[in-house]
């Protein structure tokens, strides 16, 4: 569902990614991991359409990003880790919004709308300024947003911050349906304990290169650990360090 091939992105002489070739199945929910400045949030943003690589492809749901752009992002839902809501909005009147973005109108559209509203317990606050919402709120509606045209894969980056254990638990329910349904979900966290405990498979970036890939007892053995924990794993296989951040913020 999601290919990328040789995929590299330079700024300058750093690379931030570094031929980077990797497969996400249909139904798989894929867990992307690294230090900070590994290339994580670099590798994101080309998915999503954000950057362009400068070297490589991109393939969603056999879609070729760079060649067939449109088709590619018509399968491609994306959570970012710092999304943008307009406040002045309602809930339903953001929702409204985005549909009609993916050419989503009429009846259909008002009974998606009230679908994805129940979904992330917000139906009591549809007609709410945004503005008035907690953050937990205001990530849930994100992700009925993301969920407005039924993608067949969801890229989401830091999907749990900032929310409260109900939130959480709710977030992980909707992504584990979706991906019982046959669709893909690449997550990139910080939070180890989310990635073990959510994803079918783990990726881990290092200096923009693939390091280590597969379940926990494939890393476990990659990473000749005693402990079957992804964190023991994670910082043996990582040397514990964090590197450079490039503008004030990870790649």
């Amino acid at each position: 569902m999601i290919q990328l091939v040789e995929l590299s992105k330079h700024y300058g002489k750093h690379v931030a990614v570094d031929r980077l070739s990797l497969e996400v199945k249909p139904g798989e929910l894929f867990g992307f991991l690294g230090p900070n400045g590994a290339g994580k949030t670099t590798t994101i943003k080309m998915i999503a359409g954000l950057l362009h690589p400068t070297a490589g492809h991109i393939l969603l749901a056999g879609h070729d990003l760079h060649r067939e752009p449109q088709k590619a992002k018509s399968v491609l839902g994306f959570i970012p880790d710092r999304p943008f809501l307009y406040e002045k909005l309602s809930a339903t009147e953001f929702l409204r919004f985005v549909a009609g973005i993916y050419g989503l109108n009429g009846g259909r559209m008002e009974r998606r709308i009230d679908e994805l509203l129940e979904l992330v317990e917000l139906r009591e606050f549809g007609a709410n300024l945004i503005e008035s919402f907690s953050h937990g709120m205001k990530q849930r509606l994100v992700m009925a947003a993301s969920f407005i045209h039924d993608p067949k894969v969801l890229v989401v980056d830091e999907p749990m911050v900032g929310l409260d254990p109900k939130g959480a638990r709710l977030i992980k329910n909707m992504f584990r349906e979706r991906c019982n349904k046959g669709e893909t979900i690449f997550m990139s966290t910080h939070t180890l304990e989310v990635a073990q405990a959510m994803c079918d498979r783990i990726g881990i970036i290092s200096r923009g290169r693939l390091i280590a890939l597969g379940s926990m007892d494939d890393l476990q053995r990659q990473a000749k650990s005693e402990i079957p924990a992804l964190e023991p794993i994670f910082l043996k296989l990582t040397g514990g360090g964090s590197f450079r951040e490039i503008d004030g913020d990870s790649v």
